[in-house]
């Protein structure tokens, strides 16, 4: 596995700017850590994070979680849920249930402490956690963008965008 540079990963999301320089070295290591070891690996991972986090500048969601309050798929099933448990993290992990098994991977106790996944370093390793746990390497090894699209939202939201900076991640990661 070749280690992403700087100058890609500033190539791939130039709105990350100097946030690029605080996220590269814990990237590197989630994508090591979770066998994102290849470029088409690589590349789909990172156009996906690019798109979820807006190219490294959120680590919340943006909306209030309240979408999320009683979603028993997700898991909230106390009242405050959803809102405690909204996005975080570059891939946006959502809901107790994911936020209890990311924090069992992980060896954080996520239940307890759910803004843990706004670090830096836990931000990038519970999107590795949840790329290998999602099965998203096989999908990405198989160039299916859409179905990797699929398994991070849910659906195909901001897809003209992933695609975008997934060709964009193809060509910087050649």
């Amino acid at each position: 596995m070749s280690a992403v540079t700087l100058a890609q990963l500033q190539a791939i999301m130039p709105l990350a700017r100097a946030r690029a320089v605080t996220f590269l070295p814990a990237l590197n290591a989630a994508m090591a850590e979770f066998g994102i070891n290849t470029p088409a690996r690589q590349a789909s991972f990172l156009a996906q994070l690019a798109h979820e986090s807006g190219q490294l500048v959120y680590v919340r969601e943006l909306a209030s979680g309240a979408a999320y309050e009683g979603r028993k798929d997700l898991g909230n099933v106390q009242p405050g849920d959803g809102a405690r448990f909204r996005g975080r993290g570059l891939i946006q992990v959502t809901g107790r249930s994911n936020y209890a098994a990311c924090g069992k991977a992980l060896g954080l106790d996520l239940l307890a402490k759910p803004d843990l996944l706004e670090q830096t370093a836990n931000a990038c390793r519970s999107a590795g956690w949840f790329w290998q746990s999602r099965g998203l390497n096989a999908l990405a090894d198989a160039g299916d963008q859409v179905a990797v699209t699929r398994r991070v939202n849910g659906g195909t939201n901001g897809l003209a965008e992933r695609l975008a900076y997934f060709k964009t991640a193809q060509r910087v990661l050649a």
